[in-house]
Formats: structure tokens, C-alpha cells, sequence
């Protein structure tokens, strides 16, 4: 068991599974059935999906792609699915962090799958999947938690040590702490050329940067009774990192906009120094073909908050069926199919972390002989140690919604600190009362 099955399971624990199979013929044989699909689109998606025909000729099915967005697009149909009763076709996209609100559109895949292909995956990967004691989805290999990308070469230059030493009173070396983040990152800024580094500024993806924000800070976001609590000192300072590198115009004008596909080619671009970012990307950031920094891209454990605690926030994507599937049995299979060992080789081949056991082996195997993927799965496989999922509610996406334009506020100087985090909390508080929730 590698040390990030090990992080992994001591975070979550583990879950073993029971559950008759229709079938444990996988693929099988289903002529003339059709699937219909909805998935995450994305650069660091699209790969896996190659293998689609390959299950069209095994199985004799057909699949057909009725949406292919990103995730908080696609989170927005699934939802308008929901709500208008349209949710006829049979496999979607799913994410450890969404998945609580899926319950009711989600079968259970434990019926549906062979328990032993269930057990290949790792423990604890599978008791996040499973929602008030229902298999919701399959994870694929998308295991995400952070590390910290950087160009080597400005670490090495002679002139930037002198300079950061003289001005910082300290040894110019890749960060260790945000504090160490937010001066290397306004040190190397000279915009509108380079960036000293950047973030993902909407939707969950603000809201979750700012989550493990507060957590290395010292503070909790929803406390143990499951109120708002983000409106503290911890989250004031959490959310002033964000303000004072956008006043210091050490990120870019548009990271307010930005999502996770801007970051990937912002950093694969050349123009930003620093840059925490999510597995999916190491292969990418490394190859001459897609980026301007391969070969010069070094990787590390996420950093500190003042609190010492890094942050560590994380999750996973999967594949599910849903209960009004014509073809359960049949959309199984395609789940299996894009969740098996040799689907998860090719995922992680790029970068991506593994959720099966056996394809941990088979990654550590294969970065031997290449210091780049061995740099890139120690990086990760130490800040595995310091995951942790976001709070385990259904209104989590909605609280986001909520949230991220106050959090946007503050970084844009239409609100203080304060102001965006006590009007964000009493929005939050107000959706957790509806829910009943408070």
C-alpha cells in the first residue's frame, strides 16, 4: 500500500461493500442498446473518453454524449434534470463534492457491479462515493487534493536570490507557507507580462480555496453543530491572502473569472511563477507539445497557514447511473469500463492520481526511471496526508453559490473583509434554516 493510500485511508477510513451483481460478465453483451451520457468536459478529461468505442465493440451498445461541460455547468442540468423530472438517460458525471445532492437521481451501484471490482478500489475512496448507504458512484482516476507548481529556473537565478534576500531578509526557496507564497508571488509579479501566481475566483472553486484557506488559518468553516463560522479572524485573514494579492496586482486582472481550465493555461503559458493546481495537470504542464515550462516545472507539498496546518482540500470524480435508466445493467458496464485498471493506467499516465489499488502499484512502477513523475507523485503523495473533503452537507454547492460573489467583493475592494464574511455567513446560515438544517 503506498504512503497515499495510506493518507488517503487514514483520512476517510475504509468501507467494504456487499451487494449481488446482475452480472460479473464485464464488459458483457448488451446489441443494440443505446446509453445515453451526460460528462465533465476539460482538458484533463477528455483522454479517457477515447476509450469509448473500444466498449461500443465489445459490448455491441452505442453511446451517445448528450453533454459534455464543466463541472459546475454540468452540476446546474443535473439539477434542472432533477427539478423538471428529465432524467431518463443513464450515466453521469458525479464528484465526491456534489454527490450529497445527487442522492435522489443516483442508483446504487452495489447491485450492479461485482463486489470484488468493488474491493479493487481504494477503501476510502469508496466510503465518500457511498451516500446514506448507497454506492453513488464509481470513482475514476481523479483523485484531487493540491500540490504547489513552480518554475525552477527563477528559484536558480543568482540575481532573484540576491534581490528577494535583500528585500525579504530570508533565502529565496520554493514556498513553504502562504505568508512565503504571497512575497515570492509580488516579488516575481511584473504585470500585465508575468503574474507571481493566480487562482480560480468563481463558483465552488473560489468558495473551496477560500474553505482550506480558513482551515490552515486555524478556523472551521461550519462548526460542529453545523453553522457558518467562516466569518472569524481565521477567515479574515484567509480571504485577505486573496484581497491583498489582487490589490498588489500580483495575480491577474481576470482571476476573478478564472476556473480551472484558465489556471492550467495560465501556468502552461510561462507567464506565472507559482501555481496550485490539481494532479491532472502534471503531465500537461510537462510536455513541450502543451506548455512553455516542461522541463522546468518543480512540484511540492501545498504550504502552511500561519496556523501550521497546509492546505489540503479535496475530492474525486466518478461515474453513475441513475435510478430511471432503461439499461441499468448495460450503463454499469460503461461505468466499470471507464473506472477499470486499464482506464485508470491511461488517466494516471498523465498525471491524475489512481483510486485502485493495484494501479498505485502500477504508477509507482512506471515513474522509476522518470525523476519527473517521481517528484510529482512524492509531492502528492505527501499532501494526501494533509487531505481533507469538504463539509458533508447537501447544501454545500448552494452555499457556494452564495458565498463566492461576496468573497468576489472583498477581492475586487467593493467590500471589506468583514462586510463580504458576515453577509456570505447570514446567507449560508439562511440556506442551512430553509434546509432545516439549523
Amino acid at each position: 500500500m503506498t504512503r497515499l493510500v495510506l493518507g488517503i485511508s487514514a483520512g476517510l477510513a475504509g468501507l467494504l461493500l456487499s451487494g449481488t451483481a446482475f452480472s460479473a460478465d464485464l464488459p458483457g453483451k448488451f446489441p443494440g442498446v443505446t446509453i445515453d451520457v451526460k460528462l465533465i468536459g476539460g482538458q484533463q478529461y477528455e483522454k479517457l473518453y477515447e476509450r469509448i468505442p473500444e466498449w461500443e465493440k465489445a459490448t455491441g451498445a452505442k453511446v451517445n454524449i448528450l453533454t459534455k461541460k464543466n463541472g459546475f455547468d454540468i452540476d446546474k442540468e443535473l439539477k434542472s434534470d432533477i427539478a423538471s423530472g428529465s432524467t431518463n438517460w443513464c450515466v453521469g458525471w458525479n464528484h465526491s463534492s456534489f454527490a450529497p445532492q445527487y442522492t435522489s437521481l443516483y442508483t446504487d451501484l452495489s447491485k450492479l457491479l461485482p463486489k470484488e471490482e468493488i474491493d479493487a478500489f481504494v477503501p476510502s475512496t469508496i466510503k465518500a462515493a457511498t451516500i446514506d448507504g448507497k454506492l453513488e458512484m464509481l470513482p475514476r482516476a481523479q483523485f484531487d487534493v493540491s500540490a504547489l507548481y513552480y518554475q525552477k529556473s527563477l528559484y536558480e537565478n543568482a540575481d532573484n536570490k540576491t534581490k528577494f534576500k535583500a528585500k525579504y531578509g530570508y533565502d529565496l526557496a520554493p514556498p513553504d507557507t502562504w505568508k512565503e507564497v504571497t512575497d515570492q508571488a509580488e516579488f516575481f509579479a511584473n504585470p500585465p507580462n508575468f503574474y507571481g501566481t493566480q487562482f480560480a475566483g468563481k463558483e465552488e472553486a473560489i468558495n473551496g480555496r477560500f474553505y482550506e484557506m480558513v482551515v490552515a488559518e486555524g478556523g472551521e468553516y461550519l462548526d460542529k453543530d453545523g453553522k457558518p463560522v467562516f466569518n472569524s479572524e481565521a477567515g479574515i485573514r484567509a480571504l485577505d491572502w486573496f484581497v491583498n494579492l489582487y490589490k498588489a496586482k500580483a495575480v491577474p486582472a481576470g482571476t476573478t473569472n478564472y476556473l480551472w481550465d484558465d489556471l492550467g493555461q495560465g501556468f502552461a503559458s510561462g507567464t506565472v511563477a507559482i501555481n496550485l493546481d490539481w494532479p491532472g495537470w502534471a503531465g500537461f504542464f510537462n510536455d513541450p507539445k502543451s506548455s512553455k515550462v516542461a522541463g522546468n516545472v518543480g512540484v511540492k507539498v501545498a504550504p502552511k497557514g500561519s496556523a501550521g496546518v497546509r492546505t489540503g482540500w479535496s475530492g474525486f470524480h466518478g461515474f453513475s447511473v441513475t435510478e430511471n435508466c432503461a439499461n441499468k445493467e448495460a450503463a454499469a458496464s460503461l461505468v466499470w469500463w471507464l473506472t477499470n485498471e486499464d482506464s485508470q493506467k491511461l488517466e494516471a499516465a498523465a498525471g491524475p492520481l489512481p483510486t485502485r489499488t493495484a494501479v498505485w502499484d502500477w504508477d509507482l512502477k512506471q515513474a522509476e526511471n522518470d525523476p519527473y513523475k517521481k517528484e510529482v507523485l512524492a509531492a502528492f503523495q505527501e499532501e494526501a496526508k494533509h487531505a481533507f473533503a469538504v463539509p458533508q452537507t447537501p447544501e454545500w454547492i448552494e452555499i457556494s453559490n452564495a458565498v463566492y460573489p461576496e468573497l468576489q467583493a472583498a477581492i475586487l475592494g467593493d467590500k471589506t473583509s468583514k462586510q463580504a464574511l458576515d453577509e456570505a455567513a447570514a446567507k449560508a446560515t439562511q440556506i442551512l434554516q430553509d434546509a432545516g438544517k439549523l
